[in-house]
């Protein structure tokens, strides 16, 4: 299993949270995702043979938010 944080910016509510939740789970290849509200991160925990960090970042940017790079 593969880990990955996701900085995703522009979630402001529990409805947010939800939506990027239930976005990633829906990948198929990730098995457990926490999204933490106040820091805008998501932690994405993910069989690297079926899904590809691009595909992590496509399925945030869909439901509206931003993936922004680390520094």
């Amino acid at each position: 299993m593969a880990q990955t944080t996701l900085n995703v910016k522009g979630m402001h509510c529990g409805h947010c949270k939800m939506s990027v939740t239930n976005a990633l789970n829906e990948l198929d290849g990730v098995s457990n995702v926490s999204v933490d509200l106040e820091t805008g991160k998501a932690a994405v925990e993910f069989d690297g043979a079926k899904v590809q960090f691009s595909d992590l970042k496509e399925a945030v940017e869909e439901q509206g938010y931003e993936v922004v790079e680390q520094n």
